[in-house]
């Protein structure tokens, strides 16, 4: 193998299949970053078992080959070099040449790594821009907590009737679901699956720039246990996770007794200020009162307190509920609303946030609140 490519274009492959590769591999070629150079194209491709990633760059080929090195170590060297990159495979060892800078790093065993599991015909296309936001939208809620694997992914719905995706994510304490349509779907009846939540993250960060993504769910016809996220130069497999989540449409509420609507930006200066002084035993507290005004206050008369203001129009009588602050700014950020409307029913049940004057495929954050002590 001897090929030139462009730094940035490498660099980015090589960042791209890296953030995929296990810390701990089960077994040690899987640290292993794979090179193929073959007709113009450097393809740089890694597997775990559970995620697979392939990318590809444009590159001069003066000879075709492959090789098996560690990820960690090229992308800590591409991370740091300048200029086009030049690698050679000179038997047992690739010599890596950028600038002034030449490397010479040590090859894995390509009898010892694993075939790349085969992804299945696409369910469907969606727009690139659009599945990566709404990934993005719904992640904030995926567990963290890995004592049960089945919060840490993202359900996605197809709706054979709609024509439609629904992605759908919950840590137990707050539910964000997003809908977005998708076209030549290739399914004949409803289907749901359960992806893992960060590597659905980064598939859809690489081929958030493509026109259109092709979408394959795991669990129908051909795919097995595998999603595949197709992109125009770049394809990640992701093994399903087992279980399902909540049937989050007997949890969101119809009917409120409360609506405020704030300024997204403006509320979210102020939280950030008085959770200054917030813990998790004193979340944020909000009164909205019929003044206009939402009062934000943080904690108590015995350690430091915060209070702060903001405009919130209300509809219905006034009220005071409490949030886990880091909660609460994960949905305005995920809002991506200007203007965002809080719908209550009690101060004890759940709320409902949205973006101001959004239609029902956009996102919608179902966040519970805190008790309050008398």
């Amino acid at each position: 193998m001897k090929i030139t490519v462009e730094h940035a274009a490498f660099a980015a492959a090589v960042t791209y299949v890296s953030r995929a590769l296990p810390a701990r591999p089960p077994v040690p070629v899987l640290a292993g970053l794979r090179l193929d150079a073959n007709n113009g194209r450097l393809r740089v491709s890694g597997y775990d078992y559970e995620v697979s990633t392939d990318t590809s760059v444009a590159a001069t080929v003066t000879k075709k080959g492959r090789a098996l090195v560690s990820g960690r170590l090229l992308s800590d060297i591409v991370s740091r070099i300048h200029g086009d990159v030049h690698l050679e495979l000179k038997g047992p060892r690739l010599v890596l040449r950028a600038g002034a800078a030449r490397f010479t790093l040590h090859t894995l065993p390509f009898s010892e790594y694993p075939a790349f599991p085969e992804p299945g015909s696409p369910a469907g296309t969606l727009p690139g821009p659009a599945f990566a936001e709404a990934v993005a939208q719904v992640v904030c809620a995926v567990s963290k907590d890995d004592t049960l694997p089945f919060l840490t992914g993202i359900q996605l719905h197809h709706d054979q009737k709609a024509g439609t995706l629904t992605l759908a994510a919950t840590d137990r304490y707050r539910f964000a679901v997003r809908t977005i349509p998708w076209k030549n779907c290739d399914l004949t009846a409803d289907h749901t699956a359960l992806a893992p939540g960060k590597a659905l993250l980064d598939a859809v960060k690489t081929a958030a720039a493509d026109t259109t993504v092709d979408l394959t769910l795991a669990g129908v016809a051909g795919a097995d246990s595998l999603f595949a996220v197709r992109g125009e130069h770049s394809t990640t497999t992701l093994r399903a996770l087992d279980g399902a989540l909540p049937t989050f449409k007997n949890l969101f509420p119809t009917k409120f007794h409360h609506t405020a609507t704030v300024n997204t930006a403006a509320l979210k200066a102020a939280v950030q200020r008085v959770a200054l002084v917030a813990s998790k035993d004193s979340p944020v507290r909000l009164t909205f009162t019929h003044d206009n005004t939402l009062r934000l206050e943080a904690g108590t008369s015995d350690e430091s307190q915060a209070i702060d203001t903001v405009e919130s129009p209300l509809e219905g009588d006034e009220l005071t509920v409490a949030f886990n602050a880091v909660y609460l700014l994960d949905g305005l950020n995920a809002l991506t609303a200007d203007t965002v409307d809080f719908h209550f029913v009690t101060p004890t049940k759940p709320a409902l946030l949205r973006g101001h004057d959004t239609d029902d495929q956009a996102l919608q954050y179902l966040l519970m609140p805190v008790r309050l002590n008398g």
